[in-house]
């Protein structure tokens, strides 16, 4: 099996999700045993799933990288603003034409910083994974919504190679070689900023953070501005806390193996 399709299926077993599900596998087991211990990775999977989906908990992991790169208000210029793809869902039908994820403020922020006259090229790197469908690549679906937004065609280049944020930097490394462009904007997501930044200077690239699409504002880490019915609330396992946990995870992991190949 290959490194990317490994990279997508082992850390789901690591995950808060994947990981109980495991042990709950393992205390069905030890129940069909008769072990008087199956109730233990019954414990383990029900204290898992309540810390990773606490607020509190999933606010501050998710402090510990969105805060490590913040925007700048004075942006300085650059030869090209840098879009890692990751932002859109593909125009397979009924779909009429490619919608933008969750991480879609990427593409807003692009917007943005091209019309503030930051830098006169948007690259867009951004493949499209075989068995995930579709027949476009995200750099061609982020293509065809900033045009929707008014950007010209033709301050876009578009790299569609890329599958994961390695080969965003690699493959961007030698559209700005071409172009002898040194110095650049790089656009993604406040939390897979740090990965981003270590490996395109690792590929020895000048970028400037242009972090976007913060799961968490200052208010949300700020517990005297939270009302009496919030903090209750905060007490309760939450979907959106144990998600925020689980990027946060993701991204820890993709340091770790990122570095031990060298690639940051």
């Amino acid at each position: 099996m290959s490194f990317l399709f490994l990279s997508k299926l082992l850390p789901l077993f690591i995950y808060p999700l994947g990981f109980s599900c495991l042990l709950l596998l393992v205390a069905l087991w030890l129940y069909f045993k008769r072990s008087r211990w199956s109730f233990i990775p019954v414990l383990l999977a029900f204290l898992i799933l309540v810390i990773a989906s606490n607020v509190r908990v999933s606010n501050n992991l998710t402090r510990s990288l969105e805060r490590q790169y913040l925007p700048q208000k004075n942006m300085p210029s650059a030869g090209a603003i840098v879009v890692l793809g990751g932002a859109t869902r593909n125009n397979e039908p009924p779909r009429i034409l490619p919608d933008m994820s969750d991480r879609g403020d990427r593409l807003l922020y692009a917007v943005k910083l091209y019309k503030d006259g930051v830098a006169p090229l948007i690259i867009l790197t951004g493949g499209r994974i075989q068995w995930y469908g579709g027949e476009s690549s995200e750099a061609e679906s982020m293509a065809t919504i900033l045009e929707l937004m008014g950007i010209p065609r033709d301050v876009m280049l578009l790299e569609s190679r890329a599958l994961n944020t390695y080969e965003n930097a690699v493959y961007t490394k030698e559209i700005l070689e071409r172009r002898n462009i040194k110095k650049i904007i790089l656009v993604t997501s406040a939390a897979h900023m740090p990965r981003s930044m270590g490996i395109f200077k690792k590929q020895g690239m000048n970028p400037i953070a242009a972090p976007t699409d913060f799961l968490i504002s200052d208010r949300n880490l700020v517990e005297h501005t939270f009302s009496a019915e919030s903090q209750i609330l905060s007490f309760f396992p939450n979907t959106e806390s144990l998600d925020r946990t689980t990027q946060v995870l993701k991204e820890y992991i993709g340091i770790a193996i990122y570095r031990l190949r060298r690639w940051m």
